[in-house]
């Protein structure tokens, strides 16, 4: 049986091992889900609040542990596990202090006779299948607005994250969550499918890799269940003729290399106009060789390893292949000797459409910078992939600002900024990059009824 392990990066040793849950466990934990649902979805509002704050509380009183179990688990230097700690308790709370305004009827402005509202509702049981790359982050956005709803939750984290995923099941059993209504599951795929084909199960959502979507939204398609699927982005960052360069090249190294590249919405490709090329690839290289590898439990390490020796291992395939097909690297792109996962800060230049690194999303700490001649040249290599996630978009001139925005195949822009994550702002993509929306009130509806109430 397949084990769920806690294997160091730093290291590459097993720290250790969890059995999976077998069919009769994943099969009684949706039971419990979906009888617990009967109750808790008939609980007043503010008690949903309360437990929602709680959780949010006990992230902050817990918040070194946690953030220790994640440097453990995937490698994340500690100071920006805190970080996730912190805003994964901003999205509870969130939902906890603004769950009466979220959920108020909608009244409607109708033309015949009489009143209609439109009044949010649970559906019931719901599955999240969760990533490693932010362990707590990422499964809040799912949780926090269903519990807020009325939903139960079953959560099958990655692999790769036991501990993270049994420290947040007994946090929000000590918040006060009642039996069932939270359950974390060691399943396996196929498990997963057997959980969507059940007819007690009303939604699931995703975080992960396009193959990984692509077979959940078949299984929910096939038993039409709901799903909101986050996938993989390839996001373009344009440093457009008028461009702050200095600020763009800080913002550039910290959106690629935050999290050792391993993020959906890390900008991947850099686009620059030709009139800022040398000034930006002078300053980009300044601030990516500031991003060092170290020890991710130190408090100054900016760099920290992959999540696994198989992830940088493809990452290399990656940047070896565009080397090997001609293109340029100023930076890295080698595999440092000596134990753990670890990858070095890497800036490549003259990748074209026959190496991989051109259309395939390189989930690790590598740049690659592309030279354009006008802003419509510069947006039609932003769209040339299947992705679109985020983006970020450079420039002092508000005009070519909006131009540009309104040209972008993406679910998210950001002007002088890159995508950073809060909780009242929507998540999400469009294109290969997924389905449906998460934080805010958009993610509150994604796996709600929206029951029309008529009188006359």
């Amino acid at each position: 049986m397949k084990k769920y392990a806690t294997v160091d990066p730093t290291s590459g040793n097993v720290v250790q091992e969890f059995d999976s849950m077998t069919g009769a466990e994943v099969a009684a934990s949706l039971k419990r889900s979906h009888d617990a649902y009967r109750a808790w979805h008939k609980k007043d509002l503010s008690e949903r609040c309360t437990l929602l704050q709680r959780i949010a509380d006990l992230h902050r009183q817990h918040s070194v542990d946690l953030a220790k179990l994640m440097t453990l688990e995937m490698g994340k230097p500690i100071a920006q596990a805190k970080t996730e700690v912190e805003l994964s308790a901003a999205i509870y709370e969130y939902y906890a202090t603004s769950g009466e305004k979220l959920l108020a009827d909608e009244e409607l402005e109708i033309a015949g006779a009489g009143r209609a509202l439109v009044r949010t509702a649970p559906i019931g049981p719901l599955l999240g299948v969760m990533p490693w790359n932010f362990p707590y982050y990422q499964m809040a956005r799912f949780v926090a607005p269903n519990l807020l709803l009325g939903n139960t939750i079953l959560l099958k984290h990655a692999s790769n994250c036991p501990q993270q995923a049994l420290r947040i099941e007994e946090i929000i059993l000590a918040a006060g969550a009642p039996d069932g209504v939270y359950q974390n599951i060691f399943a396996s795929s196929g498990q997963v499918a057997d959980l969507i084909a059940s007819p007690e199960l009303q939604g699931v959502s995703l975080t992960g890799s396009e193959r990984a979507g692509s077979a959940i939204g078949a299984q929910a398609g096939r038993y039409l269940k709901k799903c909101v699927l986050e996938l993989g982005g390839s996001d373009p960052f344009l440093v457009l003729p008028a461009a702050d360069v200095k600020k763009a090249a800080s913002a550039a190294a910290a959106g690629r290399f935050g999290n050792a590249g391993q993020a959906c919405t890390s900008s991947k490709r850099f686009i620059i106009d030709s009139s800022n090329w040398d000034s930006f690839l002078k300053a980009f290289l300044a601030e990516a060789g500031k991003w060092q590898a170290g020890d991710p439990m130190s408090e100054d390490t900016r760099l920290g390893p992959m999540s696994s020796a198989q992830a940088r291992a493809e990452l290399a395939e990656q940047v070896d292949d565009a080397v090997a097909k001609g293109a340029t690297v100023h930076l890295g792109g080698v595999i440092p000797e000596g134990p753990g996962s670890y990858y070095p800060a890497t800036v490549l230049s003259g990748v074209t459409p026959d190496m991989r690194a051109y259309q395939e999303e390189l989930f690790g700490p590598v740049a690659v910078l592309h030279r354009v001649n006008s802003v419509d040249e510069a947006i039609t290599l932003a769209n040339d992939t299947p992705f679109g996630l985020g983006s970020a978009v450079f420039t002092n001139d508000e005009q070519q600002a909006a131009y540009v925005t309104d040209r972008l195949e993406v679910g998210m822009v950001g002007i002088n900024t890159t995508i950073k994550s809060a909780p009242d702002l929507p998540f999400g993509g469009v294109k290969s990059s997924g389905i449906g929306r998460e934080l805010g009130r958009y993610g509150l509806n994604e796996f709600a009824n929206k029951k029309l109430v008529r009188t006359i």
